[in-house]
């Protein structure tokens, strides 16, 4: 037996040396333990077999470790991926007030904020100094939710719609074949597709220049880039336009520092972010906005929608409207900097989007982005990306959830949590601009959608008798599993108006006459001729096509009769299949034992469209001493389905409880056509009420005339066969098959 690992104590009791001479720290505060909180009482040797065995697969603090390393690194951002941060507040001056009725542009009001720089292009891994766009993305986290100013720190873009995004991104990458050059402009790809693009002419005269190479992010400049609208209270709305302006001032280093800075100091301007803060050297911004008065708008030489141009300050003077300061680091770099998550779709009540073709697709990608790269839809919940408000809704589950929430409901409008998330007239209002040809953004329903009910009656009387049953029960068996008695009174209320016999008829099955809840519809119902179109047995036209057959044997059975009847039913186009009671199968009268499909209990007469009851007289005791077997043949009939039985089987028959009807046919050579006939018509629909309960079919008012049922009656009738009755043996033969709906 190895020997226990010697260890010697330091001097001062807190650590002490393994065998091997590793140091161990032992606890005098906080106590070392795996995610599942056992505490760890070695972290410097994995479990083995011995000092120099093989290690043990069952160290499950070795596993839980290195798995959670391995899956340490998230997907970075695809632009924008290097990125430095910090927190402050924002502070407002008023003057926003007088365009917005955002409750974080008021007069001191005073927010905090989470601000992101970053360059474009290049990797999280790249150097911070590259000629490159700088982002400048500012979570606003008001006391209304989350506003997020999501810009750069050059106010125009190169492209003008969303569509050419991926194009632009592709070609200012590394090249896909040789994976370089990181984080530059500087060559073919990028050069290519801008000398294509026109609309970039403007975007690079500022890339080009100093903008492009900043002494800091202290000294930078930001743009929203885009045209947005503020909407006061009174609902009137006016265009703008963001800019953030250092009270640093700006300042640029030349391309030679940027070159030489890059390879002393490839994180340079995130330190000398981190250094102010550490220092007590805040920075701060001022924001602003440029105010576009509607009127205004017309002499303006340019599309205010067009990212690609810019307001000049001279025809636009800035309006300032508030103070950022950022004073803290990130306690976390990869807890709050790298899982951030901004979207320019993440609005307040007051500030609402343009219709610029580019803002509109960012829309979309910001969210989307996010779904791999943070893990799914609950990114929201990350303590870096909640909203320090309240905030509830009825959105559930998803990857990472954190959120426990209780309670049955999750969904509104509802009435099982009366005091749940509720819309207010104090929320987010999208502003109606109309453009010139009328139309508007609005959140409003046509008056012409208002007809709940038309329709639905006329589906329901557009079926027929048997199918109206069918949506009794259905409605019946549905609303009877209900705790709560006000949603099924409710629901009852909705189908008297959908149909008097149906509302009527549903009530009655339940139990609950008198009962419906009397509602009033948005718009009274009109009467509509029945849609025959809309029935599935009024258009069924006869067909065994596709369909399956099964033939339950035994030994004894007729195997010429069942070969013949397997020929014939997929003569029709469908399956045939047997079913006994050993898989091995049974034994025929001529002593050839014939493998089976199915054993009983694993081939019920359920997955079977049409069935034959086929055993011989010595198989008989077996079926009889299973239930499955009984079973078997009394589902086939109490399903409706037509079936081809043998006098053999009136044992079976009686104890299954078959009665003799159109749709029971003694098969015989003679009467196999006559089967796969009254097989390919269907179910024997007149069978269901003797044999699942008293008919609940409404009243024969709720079928119009055209309907379904009255179309149906005009079909002939189908050939005659014999019928076995449970007793005598052999029945006399009866018309059969009469076209059944």
């Amino acid at each position: 037996m190895p020997k226990a690992p010697r260890r010697t104590r330091s001097e001062d009791e807190s650590t002490r040396t393994g065998n091997g001479g590793e140091l161990h720290q032992q606890a005098t505060d906080q106590v070392l333990t795996t995610n599942q909180g056992v505490p760890i009482s070695d972290d410097q040797n994995s479990l083995k077999a011995s000092p120099r065995g093989p290690s043990l697969l069952e160290d499950f603090h070795f596993l839980e470790k290195i798995t959670h390393f391995d899956h340490e690194r998230i997907p970075e951002r695809i632009v924008h991926a290097r990125g430095s941060a910090a927190h402050g507040t924002f502070v407002a001056n008023g003057a926003g007030a007088k365009y917005s009725r955002a409750g974080f542009l008021a007069k001191t009001a005073t927010t905090p904020v989470f601000c992101r720089f970053s360059t474009v292009a290049g990797g999280a891994g790249s150097v911070d100094l590259p000629r490159d766009v700088r982002g400048f993305a500012v979570k606003f986290y008001t006391g209304e939710g989350n506003f997020d100013l999501v810009g750069n720190n050059i106010p125009v873009f190169f492209i003008q719609d969303a569509l050419k995004f991926p194009d632009l991104v592709h070609a200012v990458k590394m090249e896909p074949d040789r994976g370089f050059p990181q984080n530059a402009s500087a060559h073919d790809t990028f050069w290519d597709f801008v000398s294509l693009m026109p609309e970039s002419m403007h975007m690079l005269m500022w890339a080009m220049s100093d903008r492009a190479i900043p002494r800091s992010l202290r000294m930078m400049e930001g743009f929203g880039v885009h045209t947005f609208k503020l909407v006061d209270a009174k609902g009137t709305s006016t265009f703008v336009k963001f800019h953030w302006r250092p009270s640093l001032q700006m300042q640029s280093v030349t391309w030679d520092e940027a070159v030489k800075i890059c390879g002393a100091d490839q994180d340079f301007h995130r330190r000398d972010l981190f250094t102010a803060i550490q220092a007590g050297a805040f920075p701060s911004w001022e924001l602003a906005i440029q105010v576009i008065e509607e009127d205004r708008i017309e002499e303006f030489p340019f599309d205010i929608l067009d990212s690609t141009k810019l307001l000049p300050e001279e025809d636009f003077p800035l309006l300032v409207v508030g103070t950022m300061t950022l004073d803290r680091w990130p306690d976390n770099f990869f807890a709050e900097t790298e899982q951030s998550a901004f979207h320019p779709g993440h609005l307040v009540p007051g500030i609402e989007l343009s219709d610029d073709p580019l803002l509109q697709g960012r829309i979309f990608s910001y969210t989307d982005t996010q779904l791999i790269r943070l893990g799914g839809p609950n990114f929201h919940e990350l303590p870096i990306n909640a909203p320090k408000c309240p905030m509830h809704n009825w959105q559930r589950d998803g990857h990472q959830r954190h959120e426990i929430t209780t309670g049955r409901v999750s969904y509104e409008p509802n009435s099982l949590a009366p005091g749940g998330p509720r819309e207010t007239a104090r929320g987010f209002v999208t502003h109606p601009a109309y453009d010139t040809k009328g139309a508007a953004k609005i959140r409003v329903r046509s008056e012409t959608f208002a007809d709940h009910y038309s329709q639905a009656r006329m589906f329901f009387r557009s079926m027929t008798d048997v199918e109206q049953r069918h949506i009794v029960n259905a409605f019946t068996f549905e609303l009877s599993k209900l705790e709560t008695v006000a949603i099924r009174t409710r629901m009852l209320g909705h189908l008297e108006l959908i149909d008097p016999a149906l509302g009527t008829s549903v009530a009655e099955a339940m139990g609950m006459t008198g009962q419906a809840d009397t509602l009033t519809p948005a718009r009274k119902p009109i009467e509509l001729q029945p849609s025959p179109a809309l029935s599935i047995l009024a258009k069924f036209a006869p067909t065994l096509q596709g369909r399956k057959v099964g033939a339950l044997i035994a030994d004894g059975f007729d195997r010429a009769l069942v070969d013949k009847l397997r020929a014939a039913v997929t003569a029709a186009g469908a399956m045939f299949e047997l079913v006994a009671p050993k898989i091995g199968g049974a034994t025929s009268a001529d002593g050839k034992l014939v493998p089976a499909d199915h054993i009983v209990s694993g081939g019920p007469s359920v997955i079977f469209d049409a069935v034959v009851v086929a055993p011989g007289a010595a198989g008989m005791p077996a079926l009889l001493g299973e239930a499955a077997a009984k079973a078997w043949v009394s589902d086939a009939f109490a399903h409706c389905k037509v079936m081809a039985v043998v006098p053999a089987a009136q044992p079976l028959l009686d104890a299954a409880g078959v009665k003799p009807d159109e749709g029971v046919i003694e098969i015989t050579t003679k009467t196999i056509a006559a089967f796969v006939d009254a097989a390919a018509a269907g179910r024997i629909w007149a069978r269901e009420t003797s044999v699942r309960g008293p008919d609940k079919q409404p009243a024969k008012a709720a079928v119009t005339k055209g309907s379904a049922t009255a179309k149906s009656k005009k079909s002939p009738p189908a050939k005659p066969a014999p019928v076995i009755a449970p007793k005598p043996p052999k029945p006399p033969s009866t018309p059969a098959l009469k076209k059944r709906r």
